[in-house]
């Protein structure tokens, strides 16, 4: 009977034994306890029954040295002949092969270019489980973790070892370099190491020295260059090692140098009293130099502040004479500039506009000065004007007139519109002038075919009744300038806050007398009116210097060509 069949006998044999017995504990033992034993049983049973193994590789890892031939052994539990099994080395990946084994010989296809020529398999014990792989000429590429595979059938097992690669370099050389701050600056070189190898300086006692500073490379073959420094300041310290050893292995070299105390560098007691004098005569140098450095930037500060002065002044004076040369040209020919608001209104005079109660929409609330008008609360939005037929209310356009009414001469005044906190899609405002023959009852278009001439804000646009598109504008104004020249058929509309045109009726004929007109809609809406002698009370006058910002045009005449800032 063969080694095998023998323990197959005995097994079955010592399973026998402990149903047995166990038959005659099923009283006396409880019945969960009783099923974990029969399941660990049955465990072990199959276990003895089955054809599986183990791979066992070394515990501990393999140390060779660098340019040396070593070996990557694995064995199995239990001992089973490996001639029909696949056996395979590889590194961290299993295509990284470095040897495989298979039907009998070797793949040398599937490995890896490095070991082409460098691993054998050694089968001296092949037969009785064990195996190995020789490599060739160790190189620090070599350094790290393989994993060795054996596969029987469709079971196989992996087990992983640690091979690493030793370099001992040369060196240490140990030299002076010279005297440094007070003492011997010493230099210790090494090269040709593997792993990077631990420094260390010891003087004649053998205490430690830590070093001054480390500096290590690697070359192209992977191997540690390294330089380390030590100023020696102690004069007992004539003798001082240099020490590297390789962290793994354990083996190192040393080297030691002599200083001759005569190398020590010595303080003359004259040298510290001129250190001493030197030091306190720079400081009185350095604090002289900086008192005059600081008069002379202060001068320098007093004179770029008294230039800044002067070229200010005389830019302020030519901006003053171009002003006055621009406001001379804009005079001769102010009609056809539509610019310069705030010039514009010396050839118009100041009408101090009131409103009248008695033109006011029922809707409406008047001011007890007769200065601003807004909504009443509740009061029912406007309809789509596709619907605009037999809803009387709904309809209505809330407007009202100025006291003040026109048939000659030149005039203008000012408004400030307020949208409320939060202007929604039903807040309007229109802002011009109207005949005083004007039938304003229910609901009508605000235009100049109604013998209306106003600019309005509607859905969050400013728009011309003349023209289907909304005015494209830098801002929304809301302090608005209306211009009135009667005689010359011009009715013009100017943002106040920043000077710049929005619009203008031009080339009109007027044969009535025109009131100024408001409307608006929408809950928080308002209009102030701000000209006369209130401007400081009710609008804050936030109109810039005269500057250019923008042009419109937007004529309802033949259009008119303006000079650009007036100048030839």
């Amino acid at each position: 009977m063969g080694s095998q069949e023998q323990s197959s006998y005995f097994q079955t044999l010592l399973c026998v034994i402990l149903l047995s017995t166990l038959g005659k504990m099923v009283n006396s033992l409880d019945s969960s306890l009783l099923r974990d034993f029969f399941s660990i049983l049955l465990l072990q049973v199959s276990m003895w029954g089955s054809d599986s193994f183990l791979v066992i590789g070394p515990s501990e890892p393999i140390v060779a040295m660098l340019g040396t031939d070593t070996v990557l052994p694995c064995r199995v539990s239990p001992a089973l002949n490996l001639e029909s099994m696949e056996l395979r080395w590889f590194r961290s990946q299993f295509s990284e092969a470095v040897y495989v084994y298979r039907n009998g010989m070797e793949q040398a296809g599937e490995q890896l270019v490095d070991f082409k020529g460098r691993a054998e398999l050694v089968k001296d014990y092949i037969t009785e489980g064990r195996v190995a792989v020789r490599i060739y000429s160790l190189r620090i590429s070599d350094n790290g973790m393989y994993k060795c595979f054996f596969k029987k059938d469709s079971d196989f097992e992996v087990a992983t070892l640690e091979l690493k690669v030793i370099g001992l370099g040369s060196g240490p050389h140990v030299f002076m370099v010279g005297p440094e701050d007070k003492g011997i600056r010493l230099t210790c070189r090494g090269k040709g190491w593997f792993p990077q190898p631990e420094v260390q300086w010891t003087d004649a006692r053998g205490e430690k020295i830590p070093s001054l500073s480390e500096d290590e490379t690697q070359d192209d073959d992977g191997l540690f260059q390294i330089e380390a420094s030590l100023i020696v300041r102690d004069s007992s310290k004539t003798e001082v090692s240099c020490s590297m050893k390789n962290p793994f292995f354990g083996q190192g070299q040393v080297e030691t140098i002599s200083i001759p105390e005569s190398f020590f560098p010595r303080t003359s007691p004259w040298k510290i009293a001129f250190a001493g004098t030197f030091l306190i005569l720079g400081g009185f140098v350095v604090a002289v130099m900086f008192l005059a450095w600081k008069q002379q930037q202060e001068k320098r500060r007093v004179w770029e502040v008294q230039k800044e002065k002067k070229e200010e002044s005389k830019a302020k004076e030519l901006l003053e004479k171009e002003l006055v040369k621009r406001k001379q040209l804009y005079q001769q020919d102010w009609r056809k500039a539509k610019l310069y608001a705030d010039w514009r209104k010396e050839q118009f005079k100041v009408a101090a506009i009131t409103l009248d109660p008695d033109s006011a929409h029922p809707n409406l609330i008047l001011s007890e000065n007769r200065k601003q008008v807004s909504l009443m609360e509740n009061v029912p939005q406007n309809c789509d004007a596709s619907v605009c037929q037999g809803q009387e209310e709904c309809e209505a356009v809330f407007s009202v007139l100025g006291r003040n009414c026109f048939n000659t001469g030149r005039h203008y005044w000012e408004v400030q519109v307020n949208m409320g906190t939060v202007a929604g899609p039903v807040n309007k405002w229109a802002v011009g002038v109207c005949s005083n023959t004007v039938r304003r009852e229910g609901w009508f278009v605000e235009g100049p075919e109604k013998n209306i001439w106003v600019v309005a804000y509607e859905k969050g646009e400013v728009k011309f009744p003349t023209s289907p598109e909304s005015l494209s504008l830098k801002q929304h104004p809301q302090r608005i300038g209306v211009f009135l020249d009667w005689e010359d058929g011009d009715v013009s509309f100017y943002n106040m806050a920043d000077g710049s045109h929005i619009c203008s009726f031009t080339g009109l004929t007027f044969y009535e007398t025109l009131c100024p007109y408001f409307s608006l809609r929408g809950t928080g809406t308002s209009v102030t009116i701000c000209s006369g002698l209130d401007y400081t009370e009710n609008c804050p006058d936030s109109s810039p210097n005269t500057s250019v910002t923008h042009l419109r045009s937007c004529d309802t005449g033949a259009p008119q060509e303006a000079k650009p800032l007036l100048l030839p």
